[in-house]
């Protein structure tokens, strides 16, 4: 048997939590020693969970988790035995992979990563088949390297000037950083993530803009405290940079993105980023290869062509892959899916990025996607950004705050 301490984020954002009166909730916003549980696990993937008291964590009749288990459980089918689960396609960040491994094998682990999985030869790839945008993620934890707070691992920034140094004066910058709790404290802590990006970066010749924000959640993100942060994000930026662009995500879900056009966010160079994808709503779940292809000629082309129409913002479509809910599709269905996306999307007054360059779902690849013909470029007429890029690459780097379930 094995034993280990944990911290528990749910997606929503929430840590569990327990006061030692035996209910246990996903309330907590930060992780502090209420919010550290100790988990067993046995040779067959079986849990016990308890508190530092020693008392076990056990499911109630009620679907509902106490602390409050009398004595130590079995390994039998107990109420406080559960069965662990592993989700693999969702353990790939360096959270999960720190506290997997422990400091000094995920330090060695990542720094392989880092130093292979994204060369240079990758960046000659992409420029020979004309695109001149790359997006590259790093996490909140960034500003902090080479020092970053537990579990994180340091290498990121030496990471992201490698980028740099890649594209040295061919390149531009993008930043941004994903949906993340609306408290004061979390709003505080990624304006001063902006603000380090920023202040380190205004002056490099391959800097482009900065995007504040990634995927906000319509249902978990009022537009008020959205438009309030991203206000405060534009005003940092404008204080290292007249030329950047401020980019602004639209809300994920059931909002409009003209909701950014009519907010008055900034008066110069802006852009609103939207991520287009006919996948993550039931909506897409039977839809054939040719209802997908006239979804993006009819639905996606609309509004685009609205948004290029209206006063304010560029428009960047900053997410998009050639996967569907398809099942079977031949090599021609995803020549013509590509094919619609590319001729839609390179109409976008900022231009287009892929999601991702490299990935362990095939279609997620976009060097295998072009390598094995299921999307055809055509080089000078699918460059992403064609109306605002000048030079021959670009780089746009995600920040986000790192779910840690």
């Amino acid at each position: 048997m094995e034993s280990f301490r944990v911290d528990i984020q749910f997606h929503f954002g929430g840590f569990l939590t327990c006061d030692g009166g035996g209910t246990v909730t996903a309330t907590a916003e930060s992780a502090s020693s209420n919010e550290t549980f100790y988990v067993e696990r046995n040779n067959e993937n079986r849990l016990h969970i308890k508190l530092k008291t020693g008392t076990y964590v056990q499911a109630s009749k009620a679907n509902q988790l106490t602390a409050d288990y009398p004595g130590t459980p079995g390994w039998d089918d107990n109420a406080a035995t559960f069965e662990l689960i592993i989700a693999s396609n969702l353990l790939h960040g360096d959270y999960q992979l720190a506290n997997g491994y422990g400091h000094d094998k995920a330090e060695e682990v990542l720094k392989k990563h880092r130093n292979s999985f994204i060369t240079v030869a990758d960046f000659n790839f992409l420029y020979r088949h004309g695109i001149n945008t790359v997006r590259i993620p790093v996490g909140w934890w960034i500003a902090y390297d080479p020092n970053p707070p537990p579990p994180f691992i340091r290498g990121t920034l030496e990471a992201l000037d490698n980028a740099f140094s890649w594209a040295q004066t061919e390149t531009h910058l993008v930043h941004g950083t994903t949906s993340w709790p609306t408290s004061p404290d979390y709003i505080s802590q990624t304006l001063n993530v902006i603000d380090f990006l920023a202040s380190r970066y205004a002056k490099h010749p391959s800097l482009l803009g900065i995007e504040l924000l990634n995927e906000p959640s319509a249902a978990l993100v009022p537009l008020d405290i959205l438009v309030s942060y991203y206000k405060r994000g534009y005003e940092i930026v404008r204080n290292y940079s007249s030329t950047a662009y401020v980019i602004f995500c639209q809300r994920i879900g059931n909002a409009d993105p003209f909701e950014l056009y009519q907010a008055n966010i900034g008066a110069e160079k802006t852009v609103v980023d939207l991520h287009y994808y006919n996948l993550f709503d039931n909506f897409f779940v039977n839809m054939s290869s040719l209802d997908n292809i006239q979804y993006i000629y009819k639905s996606r082309q609309t509004q685009l062509q609205a948004l290029n129409s209206a006063n304010g913002p560029l428009v960047f479509i900053g997410e998009w892959v050639n996967e569907w809910n398809v099942t079977g599709g031949s090599q021609t269905d995803y020549q013509d899916f590509g094919q619609a996306q590319l001729e839609v999307y390179n109409a976008a007054s900022f231009g287009w990025a892929y999601w991702t360059l490299k990935n362990d779902r095939k279609h997620w690849d976009f060097e295998w996607s072009v390598r094995n013909n299921y999307l055809q470029l055509q080089l000078g007429k699918h460059l992403p950004s064609r109306n605002i890029y000048t030079r021959k690459r670009s780089i746009a780097v995600q920040v986000y705050r790192k779910r840690t379930t």
